[in-house]
């Protein structure tokens, strides 16, 4: 028998094991995930119309053939904007989770490396970070540096650092225990190497977990911080944009902008909240 005919089984039970433990609910965000991540990357594609460019004859139209959701109050195709909001949405979230999970792993790892002092002085470090709440963060650095999309991802990204790093922190530590650790040492491997090599593959699945349960806290600040007018600045398509401006025509009987950008929010981040959970369950079941 060929190897390749050996490996079908063996990738058959990995795909029959990977839907058990995603569950049908697990399966449908993982579904909505990849649906809505193509979307944003094939935008120019999919969109019917240039999501920047209305017409003033054409404001607050209803669905037809021309505009699949309608108009907003400027005339935009809602369904183009809708595509090209995920963009900004996926982009500024996927950067603060990124940036805070690479500080908090780096964190993590020196505190559990070195212990005592330097993990006393980081820790008093996050309890200073904890004492500012991440809207606040992003708030203070738009005073400082101006609205925008940069600014708000940053500020964001550094006030999820503790966080992500006093959880992976007690994970860390854990790893910093053990006998493959002190092998290592007593082998002549340096502490980053030790570090890199040995018990950052194994807080990985911590990572993952963190990540995906974050990204939908990101996509949430970030969509307040735009409906505020803090973050994506008009004419740029984002959800939380979208929100802010189709609340005005609420009362004039036009609610579709805000309710299909906030509908797209909300799945969006059931979705990762949905798979964040089963990945903290699946390393849950693994470990025992």
């Amino acid at each position: 028998m060929s190897a390749e005919t050996l490996a079908r089984p063996a990738a058959r039970r990995r795909g029959g094991d990977l839907a058990v433990w995603l569950g049908p609910l697990g399966i449908a965000a993982a579904v909505i995930i990849a649906l809505i991540t193509l979307a944003a990357l094939f935008a120019p594609l999919i969109a019917t119309h240039d999501p920047d460019i209305g017409s003033v004859v054409q404001r607050y139209q209803g669905p037809s053939a021309e505009h699949l959701l309608g108009t907003d109050q400027s005339g935009r195709d809602l369904f183009s904007r809708l595509l090209y909001g995920a963009r900004t949405s996926l982009f500024g979230a996927a950067v603060v989770v990124l940036l805070a999970g690479g500080g908090g792993a780096v964190l993590a790892l020196v505190a559990a490396w070195f212990g005592r002092n330097v993990d006393a002085f980081l820790g008093r470090v996050l309890d200073l970070l904890f004492a500012f709440p991440n809207l606040l963060l992003a708030i203070l650095a738009v005073a400082v540096f101006g609205t925008g999309l940069a600014q708000v991802t940053i500020a964001l990204a550094i006030s999820y650092v503790p966080y992500t790093a006093r959880v992976l922190r007690s994970v860390a530590l854990r790893e910093r225990r053990l006998a493959y650790v002190q092998a290592a040492e007593l082998q002549g491997l340096s502490g980053l190497v030790v570090s890199l090599r040995h018990i950052l593959p194994n807080i990985v699945p911590q990572i993952l977990t963190g990540a995906a349960i974050n990204f939908g806290y990101a996509m949430i600040d970030l969509a307040a911080l735009s409906f505020l007018g803090l973050g994506v600045q008009p004419p740029t398509a984002d959800w939380g944009l979208m929100v802010s401006q189709g609340k005005d025509s609420l009362l004039q009987g036009y609610p579709q902008q805000s309710m299909l950008a906030g509908t797209c929010i909300v799945v969006a981040v059931a979705a990762f909240s949905v798979i964040g959970e089963r990945l903290g369950g699946r390393k849950a079941g693994g470990r025992a």
